[in-house]
């Protein structure tokens, strides 16, 4: 059997974590900032963690 291909539009926007969650970044970035409050933009720029209702179609995805 060949190896299974990465999704990769999912490798570019997601890293798995030693745990076996993902990583993702955060939404509502990229422009229109003056409208947001300086604490909103702040905690913007952390990643988070996917939900796990998610992470059934990452594992599928993203195999490696």
């Amino acid at each position: 059997m060949p190896k299974m291909k990465s999704h990769r539009g999912a490798a570019k926007r997601f890293k798995k974590t030693g745990t076996g969650k993902f990583k993702r970044n955060s939404n509502f970035t990229s422009h229109l900032f003056a409208s947001k409050s300086p604490k909103r933009k702040r905690q913007l720029r952390k990643g988070k963690v996917t939900c796990a209702s998610d992470e059934k179609v990452l594992k599928k995805m993203l195999p490696y």
